[in-house]
This record gives structure tokens, sequence and C-alpha cells, in this order.
């Protein structure tokens, strides 16, 4: 896939938040990039909570971010809470 696109971020959030957003987003492309420690994924993902408190808003940046990279966040948070530990591929 073509690594060439923007993260959906929002800039009022501090650097801290926006790393932990992009920490989490890296994770899903790594679940579908060749596989991801559910346990990492879904750390990663309690940290994006954090940040991202609303369900509209993470349903929004979900459905940015799959219409640029084809990856859902949903379905890889999903498929770590399902597993729970252990390595997940999400490859197409």
């Amino acid at each position: 896939m073509n690594k060439q696109y923007s993260y959906p971020l929002d800039f009022s959030w501090s650097t801290e938040e926006i790393s932990s957003v992009l920490s989490f987003l890296n994770q899903v492309e790594k679940a579908y990039e060749g596989g991801v420690s559910a346990e990492a994924l879904l750390d990663r993902y309690q940290r994006f909570k954090s940040v991202v408190k609303s369900k509209s808003q993470e349903k929004q940046i979900d459905r940015d971010f799959e219409a640029v990279s084809g990856y859902s966040t949903y379905r890889a948070v999903k498929a770590a809470q399902e597993k729970q530990q252990g390595v997940i591929k999400l490859g197409h």
C-alpha cells in the first residue's frame, strides 16, 4: 500500500496526544502489513481513547483513516479484543 497519505489528526491536540494517536494508527497499519501483537494494539488503543474520548470522533477518525489508507481501526481493535494475546494479522 502507498503510505503517502495524511493521518486524521486534530491539531488542537498536544504533541503528546498526537503521538498517542499516531502510535495507535501505526499499530493498526502493522496489523494489516504483516502482523502485530494484540496486547500492543490494545495498549495503544487505550492511550488513543484517552485522547479521543467521544465515540463519534473515534468513528470519524476510523472513516477518515480507512478512506486514505484502506485500513480499519475498528476491525483491528475488534480482532485484538477477540484474540487478547498473540499476533493478529488482517492483511487484504
